[in-house]
Formats: structure tokens, C-alpha cells, sequence
């Protein structure tokens, strides 16, 4: 497929996991991708990877919690690549613990990972695709946003993903700027195998264990959420918007 011929992507935290996985599937299907992640040499493994089968990505560093490193990074893309026309707000943390242990610091660290950089790329990105009249912008949130016990940091920064994402659909529609947001359950990344050590687990033991009082019976795969990301950044998902779509398996 060919979806995104002619497009660029900006994918965050995309060295690893879910982001990787989304800058793997844009590239496939025609994009240009620049892969952020906090260093240039920790995107460069997904690059490596994009360029093996055929095809173009660019790996940058940029502490997406940082406005004006973000602005200066967004710049570099558009001069390189020719444009900023997709973004997919993925970089994050977990800090987890109980909220009456809870540090501010840890606090502070996830909401402002994962909810203020998705207002910074989503802030800075926006000028370019309201410039062109055109853009998609796809942001991760996650099943935690509903409430996740040792998570009131994460999910209250992936509750606010959701609200961002349903006002700036409304406020960047009239310039045809798709906003969506993909709230994936349990996946099998380097983040949720952390989660298993903090509640005292293996990874395999609590995939296991999610996977029994899940619908589907397992537990999902990177690869099934960048499928999400990539339909809502297509044209497929044209009259879209303002929607988060729940990916887990028929969890409740």
C-alpha cells in the first residue's frame, strides 16, 4: 500500500515499542518518517530498520518536553523532509506508584511527558498544517486514562490526551486537520513488562494473567496498534475526528 506516498510523518518515542512499531508501518506504506526520540542515536535502531526494507526515515533527537527544542526539531524536520504532514504524539513514561506514596516529582515527570509534549508537538505541528490545510494528528492515550490503580499520574495524563484531543478537532477541523487519539490496553512493550516487575511479576507471568480475563484471550502486539494509528492518519479515516478508539481486546 501506498497511503502515505508523498507524506511525512513525525513520530515521538519512536525508538521502542508502540512508536516504533507506527514508524515501521507509515514507512511501509510510503511515508517519510522522521523518528524522534530524546537522542538521535536512540531513533537510529528504528531507522536502521525502515531503511533495510526500502524505505526513508530520519532519525532526530529532541526532549519533546522542551517547547523551543521541539519548535527547533519540527524546523529541521520541515527543512529536511519537505513538510510536516502527519504527527504521532507517543512518547512516554510510567512512574508508577500508589497516589498517597507518590512523589510530586513523578507527578510532575508523566504529566508532563506524556500530556505537556503532546501540546507541544501538537502546538508547533499545527502551524505547519494549518499553513498547508492539511493534517493529521494521532496522539496515544490508554486504557489507564479510566482509572488504573498505582497509575493516578498516567492516567490522569491519558485522560487529558482525550479531552485535548476532542477540542483540538474542534478548533483545527475548518482547516481539514484530522485530531484522533488510540487508547490501546494491555501491550506487550518494554513499558507494561516494568508494570509486571512493580506489582512483582514476569512479564510472561502477567501477560498470562491479563490475557485470562481479556475477551481475545491475549494480550496485544505493537504492531496491532500502529494498524490503528496508521487507518486514523489515512485518508480512510478522512470524516474521523475528535475520536479515541479503545484498542484492547474487548476489555472492560
Amino acid at each position: 500500500m501506498t497511503r502515505f506516498a508523498g507524506k511525512v510523518a513525525v513520530v515521538t518515542g519512536a525508538a521502542q515499542g508502540i512508536g516504533a512499531a507506527t514508524a515501521r508501518r507509515l514507512a511501509e506504506e510510503g511515508a517519510t518518517v522522521a523518528v524522534v526520540d530524546l537522542t538521535a542515536d536512540r531513533a537510529a535502531g528504528t531507522v536502521a530498520e525502515i531503511t533495510a526494507k526500502g524505505g526513508t526515515a530520519r532519525a532526530y533527537g529532541c526532549d519533546v518536553a522542551d517547547y523551543d527544542a521541539v519548535e527547533s526539531v519540527f524546523a529541521q524536520v520541515a527543512a529536511d523532509l519537505g513538510g510536516v504532514h502527519i504527527l504521532v504524539n507517543n512518547a512516554g513514561i510510567t512512574r508508577d506508584n500508589l497516589f498517597f506514596k507518590m512523589p510530586k516529582a513523578d507527578w510532575d515527570a508523566v504529566l508532563t511527558v506524556n500530556l505537556t509534549s503532546a501540546y507541544n508537538c501538537s502546538h508547533v505541528a499545527q502551524k505547519y498544517m494549518v499553513a498547508q490545510k492539511y493534517g493529521k494528528i494521532v496522539s496515544l492515550s490508554s486504557r489507564s486514562a479510566l482509572g488504573n490503580r498505582g497509575q493516578a499520574n498516567y492516567a490522569a495524563a491519558k485522560a487529558g490526551i482525550q479531552g485535548l484531543t476532542a477540542t483540538l478537532a474542534i478548533e483545527l477541523g475548518p482547516f481539514n486537520i484530522n485530531v484522533n487519539a488510540v487508547a490501546p490496553g494491555y501491550i506487550a512493550t518494554a513499558m507494561t513488562a516494568a508494570t509486571a516487575e512493580r506489582v512483582g511479576s514476569t512479564a510472561e507471568d502477567h501477560q498470562t494473567e491479563v490475557a485470562a480475563r481479556t475477551p481475545l484471550r491475549r494480550v496485544g502486539q505493537p504492531e496491532e496498534i500502529a494498524s490503528v494509528v496508521a487507518f486514523l492518519a489515512s485518508e480512510d479515516a478522512s470524516y474521523v475526528s475528535g475520536q479515541t478508539l479503545y484498542v484492547n481486546g474487548g476489555a472492560r
